[in-house]
């Protein structure tokens, strides 16, 4: 049977979970206004979701100084790919007892 409880809370929400997604997506950081812009979100849903992502050492965050202001970029920590993969692998097996 699966462990149901093994399902990372913190990756399981909506909004994490799209941004977890799209940082496993590419291997290089996301600025935040992409990732708002692929998401649909508001700056401070966003902002909100990154910080506690951040917090539990998933996500890192570095400030880019470009053209007119900076830009923050955010992309996974090795703690968090780690987390990522087990929650997939999780799901993979919840799909294959449901075929």
């Amino acid at each position: 049977m699966i462990d149901f409880s093994k399902l990372d809370k913190v990756i399981h929400e909506k909004g994490r979970l799209g941004i977890v997604t799209l940082l496993a997506s590419r291997g290089e950081a996301w600025p935040f206004q992409d990732l708002k812009a692929e998401l649909g979100m508001s700056d401070g849903n966003l902002i909100t979701h990154l910080r506690t992502l951040n917090r539990v050492g998933y996500v890192d965050s570095e400030k880019i100084d470009g053209e007119g202001r900076p830009q923050t970029h955010y992309e996974f920590t090795k703690a968090g790919r780690k987390a990522f993969e087990a929650y997939l692998a999780i799901l993979e097996e919840i799909v294959d007892m449901g075929r």
